[in-house]
């Protein structure tokens, strides 16, 4: 860490500035150097920003990897490695204008063979499969470069969320093609962002320093030019408690993660700043298997559905710090729809009746229901890698309350990355857990278009046919009000008529900082905490 600062013996200094209503520090400037340590809750599966699927991810990935545009607060587009875009008449080619004072940290070129070649390998399974890429440039149908500085993709069909795909991917350097370290990321795999990744320490920490040569900031940074910090580390700290004592006890600077029952530690603290917002994209949710076991049945997902009780368990694990959510997406997504707001749940007498009815009326060893002599049995399956923000006591809780109410034994199954996408690709396990951030619907088409039809993270694995036209609808209009209605009516038709997901929270991301650091906070629209670049010290 690179401050020596010890936070708790500021307290009475600050006590005392603060009453006069003067800043702890005071500086007019933002002051360049220093070295900052950022306590993370999640470590990446893979350092390739392309194909890390990780959301919590994001924060550590895009100090070295940008995209073509950034985003303001309302959604819209504003340029970063790109001047501009023009989409043609017909809506299926989309042209980028690209500047011409970008480079690789390594030195190579930015320009439009570069851009060209990544949407070009985000085309083939063979580098992509298994992620949600692959799908969505699955879309393109050529990519040209006109010239030096112009990239146009085509389009086979109209599809309105392919501007977000295109302008958020986050581009690597031509020579990373054809790196041993493609798949893995580390070093070899160049960015153009404002820091460069040095070292990294599996289990540990990874290590970043400044990119001297940076000169091209999205347009909504505070700031131009090179980062302010030397440097940044970003250790990782899977345990809330744990980062929570590194911040008191000055081991590191900033903590992102901070649990229901630690918020209390950083808010109203002199000492510290705390922030906190929610995310965008699908919620936290239980996606119910239809092609496997006894979620085949849609009356024992509607019973799951309606049997449990999820709002006094959010609050007894979270103290109130949690979104409790009943839709598709985020309550912040502006194709939000709150329509199914309190129209389900805490009805176990409905639930019991739903079992019965669907055959499952014994009781067996634990109370658990059965038939045909077979216990009422459903294996959540939940990523290792995505075990944050107290979701295993949150699923241990779920677990207990179904067993109570409904005599439903609900098996937890904690996997790795191998095995979790094993599992995904055979299609046996009776509930997947997950949630996701992307936005503009492709979080919604991900879950609920068909597995070989684009479905990426279609873990209901649903292939039901009413859902088609309701996709296709909200894809053909660049009208964010009629895309909003065929959304709504497909959460209408997947959670309270078939059950495919249980709608569980609303993750957020919470940041708390000791006070000589300045400048953090979260992207404009998709609300992750935003990259470090404008980030800067007061003592270091």
């Amino acid at each position: 860490m690179k401050s020596s600062v010890n936070v708790r013996s500021l307290t009475a200094l600050a006590l005392l500035v603060l009453s006069s209503g003067q800043s702890l520090y005071a500086a007019e400037q933002p002051q360049q150097g220093g070295n900052l340590t950022w306590g993370v809750e999640t470590e990446p599966n893979t350092l390739n920003p392309q194909l890390n699927g990780q959301s919590k991810a994001e924060l550590i990935l895009r100090v070295a990897y940008e995209s073509l545009l950034a985003r303001k607060p309302d959604g819209s587009y504003i340029p970063w490695l790109a001047t501009g875009y023009q989409v043609s008449d017909d809506g299926k080619t989309y042209t980028f204008t690209l500047r011409d004072d970008v480079k690789f940290s390594n030195g190579e070129k930015f320009n439009a063979a570069a851009v060209a070649e990544n949407f070009r390998h985000a085309q083939d399974p063979a580098y992509c499969a298994g992620s949600s890429i692959c799908a969505l440039a699955g879309r393109i149908a050529s990519v040209a470069t006109p010239d030096e500085h112009t990239v146009s993709i085509t389009l086979k069909d109209v599809y309105s969320p392919f501007l977000s795909f295109a302008s958020g991917l986050k581009l690597i350097s031509p020579s990373s093609w054809t790196s041993p370290q493609l798949k893995s990321g580390g070093t070899d795999i160049a960015g153009t962002g404002p820091f460069i990744l040095k070292r990294y320490e599996k289990g540990q920490q990874i290590e970043y320093v400044r990119n001297p040569d940076y000169r091209w900031a999205s347009a909504n940074a505070k700031h131009q030019g090179p980062a302010y910090l030397e440097g940044i580390t970003y250790r990782f700290l899977p345990e809330s408690s744990v980062r929570t004592g590194a911040l008191l006890s000055g081991q590191v600077d900033v903590i992102e993660g901070v649990s229901g029952n630690d918020a209390g530690e950083f808010k109203d603290n002199p000492d510290f700043s705390y922030q906190h917002a929610l995310n965008t994209g699908t919620p936290y949710s239980l996606f119910l298997n239809v092609k496997y076991g006894p979620t085949q049945d849609v009356k024992v997902r509607q019973a799951i559905l309606q049997g449990l009780d999820i709002s006094p368990i959010l609050q007894s694990i979270y103290r109130g710090e949690r979104t409790r959510v009943w839709g598709i997406t985020s309550p912040v997504d502006p194709l939000y729809d709150a329509s199914l707001s309190g129209k389900y749940g805490n009805n176990p007498t409905l639930a019991n009746q739903l079992l019965d009815e669907a055959g499952w009326k014994n009781k067996g060893a634990g109370g658990i229901r059965t038939k045909n002599g077979q216990p009422l049995s459903i294996e959540i399956i939940q990523a290792q890698a995505t075990v944050r923000d107290q979701r295993d006591v949150l699923l241990q809780a779920i677990q207990a309350q179904a067993r109570q109410r409904m005599g439903v034994d609900l098996k937890i199954r904690y996997v790795d990355s191998g095995t979790y996408t094993e599992v995904r690709k055979t299609g046996q396990f009776g509930s997947i857990a997950n949630s996701n951030t992307d936005t503009d619907g492709i979080d919604i088409e991900n879950h609920y278009l068909p597995v070989n039809g684009g479905g990426a993270i279609n873990y209901s694995r649903t292939d039901a046919p009413e859902i088609i036209p309701l996709l296709k609808g909200a894809s053909l209009t660049l009208d964010n009000a009629q895309r909003k209605t065929f959304y709504g009516q497909l959460q209408n038709f997947a959670v309270l008529q078939q059950a495919l997901a249980i709608p569980l929270y609303e993750p957020e991301d919470q940041i708390a900082a000791a006070s000589y650091v300045h400048g953090v906070g979260f992207r404009p629209f998709k609300q992750m905490p935003e990259n470090a670049y404008d980030v800067w010290l007061s003592k270091h």
